[in-house]
């Protein structure tokens, strides 16, 4: 009877750590999913926030005549991330303001981070007047990617235009709501 028993135990002890070892393959795969992991046009990108809060930074602008107003359907047509270009999108923010692609390490210790896009001027840390000039060094209190909010970014390209937040669906079915930031010419009009 206790032989029974103490094989009863090992297959029980057996399955929990297979479940278990599926499991933390499972989330560390999930934490991917709602991140983003695109490689093309932003040079180490992963672990980006896909999702946001709707919150905007203290002092941003709404556009008053966007080309895309707010609830109005669009085209993406960028690949800031995997699942992005060509997803259908609803506008659920349109501001005004001066834009930056950045390029930084991330403070979590990660691989630098070249051509990042999209940080806007409000969440750049007392940064003057807009807009900054390319090579300017200065800190982002943005967290769209794990290791940025508080990094010592470089300026790359600047550029006073529209930015708008989305919310689309992923190719796997992910809901995104408020995603930031998408420019102008990186939308087209919903058919």
């Amino acid at each position: 009877m206790f032989e029974k028993l103490k094989g009863t135990w090992v297959l029980i002890l057996v399955a929990a750590i297979f479940m278990l070892g599926a499991c933390s393959n499972s989330n560390e795969e999930d934490a991917n999913d709602g991140e983003h992991t695109e490689q093309t046009a932003d040079t180490g990108h992963s672990h980006m926030e896909m999702s946001g809060t709707g919150e905007v930074p203290e002092g941003l602008e709404v556009e008053e005549n966007p080309t895309y107003e707010v609830g109005s359907k669009v085209m993406i047509e960028t690949d800031h991330m995997e699942g992005m270009k060509g997803a259908e999108a609803t506008v659920s923010g349109a501001y005004h303001t001066t834009v930056y692609s950045i390029s930084y390490t991330p403070t979590n210790g990660g691989e630098k981070v070249e051509n990042h896009k999209w940080v806007i001027h409000e969440e750049l840390m007392d940064p003057g007047e807009a807009p900054l000039a390319p090579g300017t060094e200065v800190k982002t209190d943005a967290a769209h990617m794990e290791g940025m909010e508080d990094a010592a970014v470089t300026i790359d390209t600047a550029e006073e235009t529209t930015v708008y937040m989305v919310d689309f669906t992923t190719p796997d079915g992910e809901e995104v709501k408020y995603h930031k930031w998408v420019t102008e010419d990186e939308l087209s009009p919903a058919e």
